[in-house]
């Protein structure tokens, strides 16, 4: 079991074990027999899948790294830098991309992608949260990650401008931390009746 837990690719491989098991354990049809409704199903779990990485780093970002660097020695600040913050800007950004495909798909197999993009009733909520979503996946790729690259120094630039990128990086990630709290409100209102 340890063998599992020591490698973040066999341990992902596990959950899916794990799930598929679960599934065939208590008969739901899958594969080429499924029914559509079945396929729905399983766009809505991607989409809250990569949504949970994608505001799940979203949040470390602004709760956990950016409190924490100046608590940081300088001497240990190259290994955040360097290391964890290109790799969760990674995960993020490609999270971010996931959720709007997933959640677009999602909207189009359910028929109201149309109907919640014009927030007409009764898609109202999704459609809310829909915009919003897109707003924030913008800022992840055309305002945070540009940004992040030089203040990174993955992009070399002088040593203001690098300031000034880390500054709006860091702005528009508490606008999109700001965004994200009405956005999943709506997300989950939609199908829960809350507005």
């Amino acid at each position: 079991m340890g063998a599992i837990f020591q490698s973040l690719g066999r341990t992902v491989l596990a959950g899916v074990v794990l799930l598929v098991i679960l599934v065939l354990a208590t008969g739901v049809n899958v594969g080429v027999g499924a029914s559509y409704a079945w396929w729905t199903f399983f766009m809505r779990w991607l989409h809250v899948l990569s949504g949970v990485l994608w505001i799940g780093l979203l949040w470390y970002f602004n709760f956990v790294q950016i409190p924490s660097m100046p608590k940081i020695p300088d001497e240990q600040k190259p290994a955040i830098s360097k290391v964890i913050a290109p790799t969760a800007l990674f995960w993020f950004r490609w999270a971010a991309l996931a959720t709007v495909v997933t959640g677009a798909l999602l909207a189009f197999m359910s028929g109201y992608i149309v109907a919640a993009l014009g927030l007409q009733r009764p898609f109202t909520p999704i459609g809310i949260g829909m915009w919003l979503a897109l707003v924030m996946a913008f800022n992840v790729w055309f305002i945070i990650w540009p940004n992040q690259k030089k203040a990174l120094g993955i992009v070399t630039v002088e040593a203001a401008e690098k300031a000034k990128a880390a500054r709006l990086a860091m702005l528009t990630s508490r606008a999109n931390t700001m965004l994200s709290i009405p956005m999943l409100f709506c997300m989950v209102a939609q199908q829960n009746g809350g507005l």
